[in-house]
Protein backbone atom coordinates (compact mmCIF):
# COMPACT_ATOMS: atom_id res chain seq x y z
CA UNK A 1 0.00 0.00 0.00
CA UNK A 2 2.58 2.44 -0.99
CA UNK A 3 4.52 2.32 1.97
CA UNK A 4 1.81 3.35 4.75
CA UNK A 5 -0.21 1.43 6.83
CA UNK A 6 -3.47 0.29 5.76
CA UNK A 7 -5.85 1.40 8.02
CA UNK A 8 -8.63 -0.81 9.67
CA UNK A 9 -11.52 0.17 12.19
CA UNK A 10 -12.71 -3.96 13.73
CA UNK A 11 -16.32 -2.87 14.88
CA UNK A 12 -17.86 -4.94 17.26
CA UNK A 13 -20.04 -5.55 20.22
CA UNK A 14 -17.67 -7.66 22.76
CA UNK A 15 -13.91 -8.27 22.89
CA UNK A 16 -11.97 -10.51 25.22
CA UNK A 17 -10.54 -9.64 28.02
CA UNK A 18 -12.95 -7.03 28.74
CA UNK A 19 -16.44 -8.57 27.65
CA UNK A 20 -17.02 -11.90 26.16
CA UNK A 21 -20.28 -14.01 25.30
CA UNK A 22 -18.72 -16.17 22.99
CA UNK A 23 -16.48 -16.72 20.11
CA UNK A 24 -16.96 -13.28 18.87
CA UNK A 25 -15.20 -11.81 21.69
CA UNK A 26 -12.65 -14.23 20.68
CA UNK A 27 -12.24 -12.85 17.82
CA UNK A 28 -12.62 -9.46 18.34
CA UNK A 29 -8.99 -9.62 20.31
CA UNK A 30 -6.67 -11.86 18.53
CA UNK A 31 -7.66 -10.47 14.84
CA UNK A 32 -6.99 -6.88 15.42
CA UNK A 33 -3.46 -7.83 17.58
CA UNK A 34 -2.78 -10.84 14.84
CA UNK A 35 -3.20 -7.61 11.90
CA UNK A 36 -0.90 -4.99 13.97
CA UNK A 37 1.70 -7.34 14.27
CA UNK A 38 1.43 -7.65 10.20
CA UNK A 39 1.92 -4.27 10.63
CA UNK A 40 -1.79 -2.61 9.73
CA UNK A 41 -2.86 0.01 12.03
CA UNK A 42 -5.87 -2.25 13.22
CA UNK A 43 -7.84 -0.39 15.96
CA UNK A 44 -11.33 -1.45 17.77
CA UNK A 45 -14.62 0.41 18.11
CA UNK A 46 -16.61 -1.34 21.14
CA UNK A 47 -19.58 0.12 23.40
CA UNK A 48 -18.62 1.36 26.84
CA UNK A 49 -20.09 -1.19 28.90
CA UNK A 50 -19.36 -0.54 32.64
CA UNK A 51 -17.01 -3.63 32.43
CA UNK A 52 -15.03 -1.94 29.52
CA UNK A 53 -15.07 1.53 30.99
CA UNK A 54 -13.97 0.06 34.35
CA UNK A 55 -11.02 -2.07 32.67
CA UNK A 56 -9.18 0.09 30.24
CA UNK A 57 -7.41 3.87 31.00
CA UNK A 58 -9.51 6.29 28.87
CA UNK A 59 -9.63 9.78 27.41
CA UNK A 60 -11.64 11.94 25.75
CA UNK A 61 -11.18 12.79 22.20
CA UNK A 62 -14.37 13.95 21.04
CA UNK A 63 -17.14 15.32 23.20
CA UNK A 64 -20.68 16.55 22.24
CA UNK A 65 -21.36 13.94 19.29
CA UNK A 66 -25.11 14.54 18.60
CA UNK A 67 -26.84 11.75 16.49
CA UNK A 68 -30.33 11.36 16.24
CA UNK A 69 -32.46 9.68 18.12
CA UNK A 70 -30.71 10.61 21.00
CA UNK A 71 -31.07 13.04 23.46
CA UNK A 72 -27.91 13.53 25.22
CA UNK A 73 -24.98 14.19 23.04
CA UNK A 74 -22.46 11.07 23.29
CA UNK A 75 -18.58 11.14 23.93
CA UNK A 76 -16.13 9.15 22.09
CA UNK A 77 -13.24 7.86 24.56
CA UNK A 78 -10.00 6.20 23.57
CA UNK A 79 -7.36 4.39 25.40
CA UNK A 80 -5.50 1.01 24.27
CA UNK A 81 -6.20 -3.21 25.42
CA UNK A 82 -5.05 -4.59 28.04
CA UNK A 83 -2.51 -6.36 26.67
CA UNK A 84 -1.02 -2.34 25.54
CA UNK A 85 -0.93 -3.49 21.76
CA UNK A 86 -4.70 -2.43 19.94
CA UNK A 87 -6.02 1.27 20.17
CA UNK A 88 -9.16 1.02 21.34
CA UNK A 89 -12.20 3.47 20.81
CA UNK A 90 -15.35 3.28 23.16
CA UNK A 91 -18.75 4.91 22.67
CA UNK A 92 -19.91 6.55 25.86
CA UNK A 93 -23.50 6.82 26.26
CA UNK A 94 -24.94 6.00 29.70
CA UNK A 95 -28.20 5.88 28.62
CA UNK A 96 -27.96 2.63 26.09
CA UNK A 97 -24.56 1.26 27.71
CA UNK A 98 -24.17 1.65 31.48
CA UNK A 99 -26.18 -1.08 33.01
CA UNK A 100 -26.21 -4.00 35.12
CA UNK A 101 -26.80 -7.48 32.69
CA UNK A 102 -24.90 -8.22 29.68
CA UNK A 103 -24.26 -7.09 26.30
CA UNK A 104 -27.69 -7.71 24.83
CA UNK A 105 -29.52 -9.79 27.55
CA UNK A 106 -30.71 -7.77 31.31
CA UNK A 107 -29.59 -9.80 34.33
CA UNK A 108 -32.28 -12.63 34.08
CA UNK A 109 -31.77 -13.34 30.02
CA UNK A 110 -34.53 -11.10 28.49
CA UNK A 111 -33.46 -9.26 25.41
CA UNK A 112 -32.66 -5.43 26.17
CA UNK A 113 -35.96 -3.76 24.34
CA UNK A 114 -33.76 -1.16 22.95
CA UNK A 115 -31.01 -3.16 21.50
CA UNK A 116 -31.82 -1.55 17.66
CA UNK A 117 -31.04 1.77 19.32
CA UNK A 118 -28.10 0.69 21.59
CA UNK A 119 -26.54 -1.15 17.81
CA UNK A 120 -27.55 1.02 15.68
CA UNK A 121 -25.77 3.89 17.25
CA UNK A 122 -22.56 1.55 17.68
CA UNK A 123 -23.47 1.54 13.79
CA UNK A 124 -23.28 5.32 13.50
CA UNK A 125 -20.54 6.23 15.09
CA UNK A 126 -18.71 3.70 13.14
CA UNK A 127 -20.15 5.48 9.94
CA UNK A 128 -18.67 8.73 11.10
CA UNK A 129 -15.21 7.05 11.24
CA UNK A 130 -16.16 5.67 7.48
CA UNK A 131 -16.94 9.42 6.32
CA UNK A 132 -13.51 10.60 7.73
CA UNK A 133 -15.43 13.37 9.96
CA UNK A 134 -13.26 11.43 13.30
CA UNK A 135 -10.12 11.80 14.06
CA UNK A 136 -8.67 8.29 12.72
CA UNK A 137 -9.47 7.68 8.90
CA UNK A 138 -9.88 4.04 8.22
CA UNK A 139 -9.40 2.48 4.37
CA UNK A 140 -11.30 -0.29 5.82
CA UNK A 141 -14.57 -0.89 8.26
CA UNK A 142 -14.72 -4.97 9.49
CA UNK A 143 -18.17 -5.26 11.04
CA UNK A 144 -19.04 -8.05 12.86
CA UNK A 145 -22.37 -10.03 13.21
CA UNK A 146 -25.70 -8.31 13.29
CA UNK A 147 -25.18 -5.72 15.95
CA UNK A 148 -23.30 -3.94 14.03
CA UNK A 149 -24.98 -4.47 10.72
CA UNK A 150 -26.22 -1.17 9.67
CA UNK A 151 -22.54 0.48 9.23
CA UNK A 152 -22.38 -0.50 5.46
CA UNK A 153 -25.91 0.74 5.10
CA UNK A 154 -25.24 3.89 7.02
CA UNK A 155 -22.36 4.58 4.70
CA UNK A 156 -24.37 3.47 1.13
CA UNK A 157 -26.46 5.93 1.77
CA UNK A 158 -23.60 8.75 1.92
CA UNK A 159 -22.65 10.81 -0.71
CA UNK A 160 -19.17 11.52 0.95
CA UNK A 161 -15.72 8.99 0.28
CA UNK A 162 -16.05 6.34 2.45
CA UNK A 163 -14.16 3.68 4.14
CA UNK A 164 -15.16 0.10 2.14
CA UNK A 165 -16.74 -2.15 4.20
CA UNK A 166 -16.40 -6.15 5.39
CA UNK A 167 -18.89 -7.79 6.74
CA UNK A 168 -18.11 -11.05 9.29
CA UNK A 169 -20.88 -13.35 9.93
CA UNK A 170 -19.68 -15.40 12.96
CA UNK A 171 -23.31 -17.39 13.30
CA UNK A 172 -26.16 -16.85 10.69
CA UNK A 173 -28.54 -17.97 13.42
CA UNK A 174 -28.67 -14.62 15.00
CA UNK A 175 -30.03 -11.82 12.94
CA UNK A 176 -31.02 -8.94 14.39
CA UNK A 177 -34.79 -8.43 13.68
CA UNK A 178 -36.81 -5.52 14.47
CA UNK A 179 -40.13 -2.86 13.62
CA UNK A 180 -40.12 -1.09 10.67
CA UNK A 181 -40.09 1.98 12.66
CA UNK A 182 -36.25 1.13 12.49
CA UNK A 183 -35.93 2.72 9.51
CA UNK A 184 -37.38 6.47 10.36
CA UNK A 185 -35.44 6.15 13.67
CA UNK A 186 -32.41 6.33 11.87
CA UNK A 187 -33.25 8.11 8.38
CA UNK A 188 -32.62 5.19 6.03
CA UNK A 189 -33.76 6.72 3.33
CA UNK A 190 -37.77 4.33 2.85
CA UNK A 191 -36.72 2.42 -0.64
CA UNK A 192 -34.14 0.96 1.59
CA UNK A 193 -37.54 -1.33 3.24
CA UNK A 194 -37.32 -4.02 0.58
CA UNK A 195 -35.96 -7.22 -0.70
CA UNK A 196 -33.32 -5.60 -2.43
CA UNK A 197 -32.51 -3.99 1.08
CA UNK A 198 -32.67 -4.72 4.33
CA UNK A 199 -36.47 -5.96 4.75
CA UNK A 200 -36.49 -9.32 5.94
CA UNK A 201 -39.84 -11.05 5.98
CA UNK A 202 -41.88 -7.74 7.10
CA UNK A 203 -39.02 -6.51 9.83
CA UNK A 204 -35.63 -4.61 9.05
CA UNK A 205 -32.99 -7.28 9.85
CA UNK A 206 -29.43 -5.87 10.92
CA UNK A 207 -27.68 -8.96 9.67
CA UNK A 208 -29.29 -8.47 6.02
CA UNK A 209 -28.08 -4.90 5.94
CA UNK A 210 -24.84 -5.99 6.41
CA UNK A 211 -24.62 -8.96 3.72
CA UNK A 212 -26.77 -6.43 1.41
CA UNK A 213 -24.90 -3.19 1.50
CA UNK A 214 -21.36 -4.58 2.52
CA UNK A 215 -18.14 -4.44 0.15
CA UNK A 216 -17.02 -8.02 0.52
CA UNK A 217 -18.55 -10.73 3.09
CA UNK A 218 -16.54 -13.18 4.84
CA UNK A 219 -17.45 -16.02 7.26
CA UNK A 220 -15.07 -18.26 9.21
CA UNK A 221 -14.73 -21.32 7.46
CA UNK A 222 -14.74 -22.39 4.12
CA UNK A 223 -17.31 -24.93 4.55
CA UNK A 224 -19.51 -23.04 6.43
CA UNK A 225 -19.15 -20.20 3.56
CA UNK A 226 -20.94 -23.08 1.46
CA UNK A 227 -23.52 -24.34 4.08
CA UNK A 228 -24.88 -20.76 4.30
CA UNK A 229 -25.90 -21.05 0.53
CA UNK A 230 -28.18 -23.48 1.06
CA UNK A 231 -31.65 -23.23 3.28
CA UNK A 232 -30.34 -25.70 5.57
CA UNK A 233 -28.22 -23.24 6.98
CA UNK A 234 -28.81 -20.17 5.46
CA UNK A 235 -31.52 -18.75 7.93
CA UNK A 236 -33.49 -17.58 5.15
CA UNK A 237 -30.65 -15.27 3.94
CA UNK A 238 -29.01 -18.24 1.26
CA UNK A 239 -30.18 -16.55 -1.97
CA UNK A 240 -28.66 -13.58 -1.48
CA UNK A 241 -25.48 -15.36 0.00
CA UNK A 242 -25.92 -17.43 -3.31
CA UNK A 243 -26.70 -14.10 -5.21
CA UNK A 244 -23.14 -12.17 -3.66
CA UNK A 245 -20.86 -15.16 -3.85
CA UNK A 246 -18.07 -14.08 -5.68
CA UNK A 247 -18.02 -11.15 -2.45
CA UNK A 248 -17.92 -14.21 0.01
CA UNK A 249 -15.08 -15.76 1.70
CA UNK A 250 -14.40 -18.06 3.96
CA UNK A 251 -11.73 -18.13 6.63
CA UNK A 252 -10.90 -20.38 9.72
CA UNK A 253 -10.78 -18.64 12.44
CA UNK A 254 -7.23 -18.48 14.45
CA UNK A 255 -6.84 -19.35 18.65
CA UNK A 256 -4.85 -17.64 20.69
CA UNK A 257 -1.61 -19.82 21.07
CA UNK A 258 -0.31 -18.65 24.12
CA UNK A 259 -3.04 -18.92 26.10
CA UNK A 260 -3.91 -22.08 24.85
CA UNK A 261 -0.21 -24.08 24.95
CA UNK A 262 0.02 -26.87 27.27
CA UNK A 263 3.85 -26.60 27.34
CA UNK A 264 2.95 -22.98 29.18
CA UNK A 265 0.05 -23.42 30.15
CA UNK A 266 -1.05 -22.11 34.10
CA UNK A 267 -4.13 -24.02 34.88
CA UNK A 268 -2.22 -27.51 34.21
CA UNK A 269 -0.64 -29.55 37.18
CA UNK A 270 2.26 -30.85 34.42
CA UNK A 271 3.32 -29.54 31.43
CA UNK A 272 3.71 -31.54 27.70
CA UNK A 273 4.25 -31.45 24.49
CA UNK A 274 4.06 -33.72 21.26
CA UNK A 275 7.97 -34.62 22.66
CA UNK A 276 7.09 -35.18 26.07
CA UNK A 277 3.65 -37.04 25.27
CA UNK A 278 3.33 -39.05 28.66
CA UNK A 279 3.44 -35.64 31.08
CA UNK A 280 -0.45 -35.85 29.48
CA UNK A 281 -1.61 -38.56 31.37
CA UNK A 282 -0.46 -37.01 34.66
CA UNK A 283 -2.88 -34.13 33.68
CA UNK A 284 -5.56 -37.15 33.10
CA UNK A 285 -5.08 -38.42 36.55
CA UNK A 286 -5.44 -34.63 37.99
CA UNK A 287 -8.76 -34.19 36.21
CA UNK A 288 -10.03 -37.68 38.04
CA UNK A 289 -8.84 -36.55 41.21
CA UNK A 290 -10.40 -32.72 41.02
CA UNK A 291 -13.63 -34.80 39.78
CA UNK A 292 -13.81 -37.37 41.54
CA UNK A 293 -13.67 -40.25 38.95
CA UNK A 294 -12.11 -43.09 39.70
CA UNK A 295 -8.33 -43.67 38.49
CA UNK A 296 -9.04 -46.03 35.83
CA UNK A 297 -6.05 -46.14 33.82
CA UNK A 298 -7.26 -48.18 30.82
CA UNK A 299 -10.06 -46.60 30.36
CA UNK A 300 -10.12 -43.56 28.16
CA UNK A 301 -11.42 -40.31 29.61
CA UNK A 302 -14.31 -38.33 26.76
CA UNK A 303 -14.58 -34.62 27.37
CA UNK A 304 -17.13 -32.33 26.54
CA UNK A 305 -16.92 -28.01 27.08
CA UNK A 306 -19.98 -27.14 25.54
CA UNK A 307 -23.43 -25.07 25.56
CA UNK A 308 -26.06 -27.44 26.20
CA UNK A 309 -27.85 -26.98 23.05
CA UNK A 310 -29.68 -28.98 20.29
CA UNK A 311 -27.14 -26.72 18.11
CA UNK A 312 -24.28 -28.33 20.07
CA UNK A 313 -25.59 -31.94 19.21
CA UNK A 314 -26.29 -32.53 22.83
CA UNK A 315 -29.72 -34.22 21.72
CA UNK A 316 -27.73 -36.75 19.55
CA UNK A 317 -25.02 -37.74 22.61
CA UNK A 318 -27.97 -37.91 25.22
CA UNK A 319 -29.49 -41.46 24.09
CA UNK A 320 -25.92 -43.16 23.34
CA UNK A 321 -24.13 -42.22 26.96
CA UNK A 322 -25.32 -45.19 28.41
CA UNK A 323 -23.68 -46.99 25.20
CA UNK A 324 -20.80 -45.49 25.39
CA UNK A 325 -20.29 -46.01 29.24
CA UNK A 326 -21.12 -49.81 28.57
CA UNK A 327 -17.79 -49.41 26.63
CA UNK A 328 -15.66 -48.64 29.92
CA UNK A 329 -15.30 -44.86 29.33
CA UNK A 330 -16.20 -41.96 31.42
CA UNK A 331 -16.82 -38.92 30.52
CA UNK A 332 -16.64 -35.19 31.77
CA UNK A 333 -18.87 -32.77 30.93
CA UNK A 334 -18.90 -28.78 31.37
CA UNK A 335 -21.44 -27.03 29.92
CA UNK A 336 -25.00 -24.84 30.84
CA UNK A 337 -27.72 -23.91 28.25
CA UNK A 338 -31.43 -25.54 28.00
CA UNK A 339 -32.25 -26.58 31.23
CA UNK A 340 -33.93 -30.07 30.26
CA UNK A 341 -30.33 -30.73 28.56
CA UNK A 342 -28.62 -29.65 31.92
CA UNK A 343 -31.37 -31.90 33.88
CA UNK A 344 -30.90 -35.04 32.04
CA UNK A 345 -27.06 -34.96 31.85
CA UNK A 346 -27.54 -34.60 36.00
CA UNK A 347 -29.98 -37.97 36.83
CA UNK A 348 -27.45 -39.82 34.03
CA UNK A 349 -24.06 -38.06 36.62
CA UNK A 350 -26.23 -39.28 39.42
CA UNK A 351 -26.99 -43.12 38.21
CA UNK A 352 -22.99 -43.76 36.69
CA UNK A 353 -21.14 -41.65 39.44
CA UNK A 354 -18.27 -43.24 38.47
CA UNK A 355 -18.23 -43.22 35.40
CA UNK A 356 -19.39 -39.53 34.38
CA UNK A 357 -19.02 -35.98 36.11
CA UNK A 358 -21.36 -33.18 34.82
CA UNK A 359 -20.38 -29.54 35.68
CA UNK A 360 -23.09 -26.87 35.13
CA UNK A 361 -22.24 -23.95 33.77
CA UNK A 362 -18.77 -22.13 32.96
CA UNK A 363 -14.89 -22.42 33.90
CA UNK A 364 -11.98 -21.31 32.15
CA UNK A 365 -9.61 -23.28 34.71
CA UNK A 366 -11.62 -26.62 34.33
CA UNK A 367 -12.58 -26.33 30.32
CA UNK A 368 -8.43 -25.82 30.06
CA UNK A 369 -7.47 -29.27 32.18
CA UNK A 370 -10.89 -31.00 30.39
CA UNK A 371 -8.61 -30.32 27.39
CA UNK A 372 -5.62 -31.40 29.14
CA UNK A 373 -6.68 -34.60 30.73
CA UNK A 374 -9.67 -35.59 28.33
CA UNK A 375 -8.22 -38.73 25.47
CA UNK A 376 -10.86 -37.57 23.19
CA UNK A 377 -13.19 -34.57 22.65
CA UNK A 378 -16.59 -34.96 21.81
CA UNK A 379 -18.10 -31.88 19.66
CA UNK A 380 -21.34 -33.60 17.29
CA UNK A 381 -22.28 -30.37 16.83
CA UNK A 382 -25.31 -30.22 13.67
CA UNK A 383 -23.95 -26.74 12.27
CA UNK A 384 -20.15 -25.27 13.49
CA UNK A 385 -19.53 -22.21 11.88
CA UNK A 386 -16.01 -22.26 13.04
CA UNK A 387 -15.36 -23.87 16.41
CA UNK A 388 -12.62 -23.47 18.60
CA UNK A 389 -12.23 -26.80 20.81
CA UNK A 390 -11.53 -28.73 18.10
CA UNK A 391 -8.27 -26.97 17.72
CA UNK A 392 -7.96 -26.21 21.05
CA UNK A 393 -8.10 -30.18 21.20
CA UNK A 394 -5.16 -31.28 18.49
CA UNK A 395 -3.19 -28.48 19.95
CA UNK A 396 -3.65 -30.59 23.81
CA UNK A 397 -3.46 -33.83 22.15
CA UNK A 398 -6.86 -34.52 22.74
CA UNK A 399 -8.17 -36.40 19.71
CA UNK A 400 -11.63 -34.65 18.37
CA UNK A 401 -15.04 -36.39 17.18
CA UNK A 402 -17.07 -34.05 15.06
CA UNK A 403 -19.66 -33.75 12.60
CA UNK A 404 -18.56 -33.02 9.37
CA UNK A 405 -20.11 -29.39 9.05
CA UNK A 406 -18.75 -25.70 8.26
CA UNK A 407 -14.96 -25.47 10.39
CA UNK A 408 -15.13 -28.92 11.97
CA UNK A 409 -15.16 -30.47 8.48
CA UNK A 410 -12.38 -27.26 7.53
CA UNK A 411 -9.80 -28.42 10.54
CA UNK A 412 -10.47 -31.95 11.51
CA UNK A 413 -9.00 -34.54 9.00
CA UNK A 414 -10.81 -38.24 9.76
CA UNK A 415 -8.95 -41.41 10.93
CA UNK A 416 -9.69 -43.13 7.84
CA UNK A 417 -7.14 -46.51 7.18
CA UNK A 418 -5.65 -43.94 4.11
CA UNK A 419 -5.00 -40.80 6.17
CA UNK A 420 -3.76 -42.33 9.89
CA UNK A 421 -0.71 -44.50 6.71
CA UNK A 422 0.05 -41.42 4.95
CA UNK A 423 0.03 -39.48 8.72
CA UNK A 424 -2.22 -36.62 8.01
CA UNK A 425 -5.45 -37.94 10.25
CA UNK A 426 -6.04 -36.13 13.35
CA UNK A 427 -9.83 -36.72 14.43
CA UNK A 428 -12.52 -39.14 13.66
CA UNK A 429 -15.68 -37.13 11.68
CA UNK A 430 -18.87 -38.89 11.27
CA UNK A 431 -21.62 -37.67 8.48
CA UNK A 432 -25.58 -37.01 9.54
CA UNK A 433 -27.27 -35.62 12.27
CA UNK A 434 -28.01 -39.23 13.92
CA UNK A 435 -27.17 -40.41 17.32
CA UNK A 436 -26.50 -44.27 16.07
CA UNK A 437 -23.96 -42.23 13.35
CA UNK A 438 -22.28 -41.01 16.52
CA UNK A 439 -22.14 -43.44 18.71
CA UNK A 440 -20.13 -45.68 15.53
CA UNK A 441 -18.25 -43.04 15.25
CA UNK A 442 -16.88 -42.94 19.38
CA UNK A 443 -16.57 -46.85 18.89
CA UNK A 444 -13.90 -46.38 16.08
CA UNK A 445 -12.42 -44.01 18.40
CA UNK A 446 -12.01 -46.27 21.07
CA UNK A 447 -11.10 -49.15 19.25
CA UNK A 448 -8.08 -46.77 17.66
CA UNK A 449 -7.44 -45.90 21.16
CA UNK A 450 -6.57 -49.39 22.31
CA UNK A 451 -4.17 -49.00 19.11
CA UNK A 452 -1.55 -47.02 21.23
CA UNK A 453 1.04 -46.33 18.50
CA UNK A 454 -1.99 -45.16 16.24
CA UNK A 455 -2.87 -43.38 18.76
CA UNK A 456 0.44 -41.56 19.70
CA UNK A 457 0.55 -41.03 16.13
CA UNK A 458 -2.81 -39.39 15.54
CA UNK A 459 -1.81 -37.13 18.95
CA UNK A 460 1.41 -35.73 17.07
CA UNK A 461 -0.39 -34.96 13.96
CA UNK A 462 -2.95 -32.92 15.52
CA UNK A 463 0.06 -30.90 17.81
CA UNK A 464 1.76 -30.03 15.09
CA UNK A 465 -1.02 -28.34 13.26
CA UNK A 466 -0.64 -24.32 12.85
CA UNK A 467 -3.78 -22.71 14.14
CA UNK A 468 -2.50 -19.51 14.91
CA UNK A 469 -3.76 -16.66 13.61
CA UNK A 470 -1.22 -15.29 12.03
CA UNK A 471 -2.39 -17.56 9.13
CA UNK A 472 -6.20 -16.58 9.12
CA UNK A 473 -4.75 -12.46 9.53
CA UNK A 474 -2.72 -12.74 6.36
CA UNK A 475 -5.89 -13.62 4.54
CA UNK A 476 -8.07 -11.01 5.71
CA UNK A 477 -5.16 -8.63 4.70
CA UNK A 478 -5.39 -10.60 1.37
CA UNK A 479 -9.36 -9.38 1.11
CA UNK A 480 -8.69 -5.74 2.39
CA UNK A 481 -6.12 -5.23 -0.24
CA UNK A 482 -8.00 -6.49 -2.80
CA UNK A 483 -11.08 -4.01 -1.87
CA UNK A 484 -8.83 -1.17 -2.43
CA UNK A 485 -7.15 -2.10 -5.31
Amino acid sequence: MNGSKLRVLFVTSEAYPLVKTGGLGDVSYALPNALRQLGLDARLLLPGYPAVLEQLSLVEVHENINLYPLQEPIRLLVGTMPDGITPVYVVECPELYERDGGPYQDSSGIEWPDNALRFGILSKVAALFGDHNLLFKPQIIHCNDWQTGLVPAFLKFNAKPRAKTVMSIHNMAYQGLFGKEVINLFGIPPESFSIFGLEYYGKVSFLKAGLFYADWITTVSPTYAEDIQIAEYGCGLEGLLTQRNQQLTGIVNGIDTSAWDPNNDAYLSHAYSSKNLPAKSRNTQALRRKLKLPQLKQAPLIGMVTRLTEQKGIDLVLPIIPDIIKTGAQMAILGSGDEDFENRLQELAALYPTKISVTIGYNEELSHQIEAGANIFLMPSKFEPCGLNQMYSMRYGTIPIVRRTGGLADTVIDATPKNIKNKIATGFVFETKNSAELLSCVQRALQSFREKKTWRQLQINGMKRDFSWHTSAKQYVSVYESLLE
